[in-house]
């Protein structure tokens, strides 16, 4: 049985499958799964996103590698995991983005941890932070004033992903830990806003 977390009603759905191209055991979300598992599900090998923006995890209750999942079918693995830094073939949980607003989507990135040092506004997606003037290949903090992004470890959205959300830490991510439970460095080189 999926374990719902509470949330404001909202256009989220999103269809797994236990098998690549939408093949074997169905099952529809409106909201969180803490752990496909407890549905019945080893793993997640397809999926489709109906409605929503939403962020799959490697391990059950929001841990782990971290994937963006805007709308649009994923036949396998790979079209939701991108270009990591190492292979991964599970989704075991899953949570809505509530607060996706690709139009009104606000951040601010800093040099160092607690919001100190050099400061750069993001409003729009950026490839190479590198290429619009960031002297490094490091973020120390972000706020997140409005919106939802994905940082990447590398230029061209490749590499490690980070959910960056206004909803969550108050929209502070004051170190690098903040990032996501699989974080081991401060490195960020391309951010977007998330699509819903």
């Amino acid at each position: 049985m999926a374990l719902n977390n509470p949330m404001p009603m909202g256009p989220w759905k999103i269809t797994v499958y236990d098998q690549e191209y939408f093949q074997g055991r169905r099952m529809e979300f409106t909201a969180s799964c803490q752990n496909i598992m407890e549905c019945g599900m080893e793993n997640i090998r397809s999926l489709k996103v109906e409605c929503g923006a939403w962020v799959g995890y490697e391990h059950s209750s929001f841990c782990g590698q971290q994937f963006v999942l805007e709308k649009g079918d994923y036949p396998r693995f790979e079209a939701y995991s991108g270009s990591n830094s190492y292979r991964i073939e599970r989704m075991i949980s899953f949570r809505p983005i509530c607060c996706a607003n690709h139009k009104d989507s606000r951040m601010t990135i800093y040099d160092n941890e607690n919001m100190m040092g050099r400061q750069f506004e993001l409003c729009d997606d950026y490839p190479s932070l590198q290429a619009m003037g960031w002297m490094n290949n490091e973020v120390g903090s972000m706020h997140i004033q409005s919106g939802a992004f994905v940082c990447y470890q590398y230029p061209g959205y490749r590499g490690h992903q980070y959910i960056m959300e206004c909803d969550c830490h108050g929209g502070e991510y004051k170190c690098y830990r903040e990032f996501g439970s699989h974080a081991q460095t401060p490195q960020i080189q391309s951010i977007r806003r998330i699509q819903h």
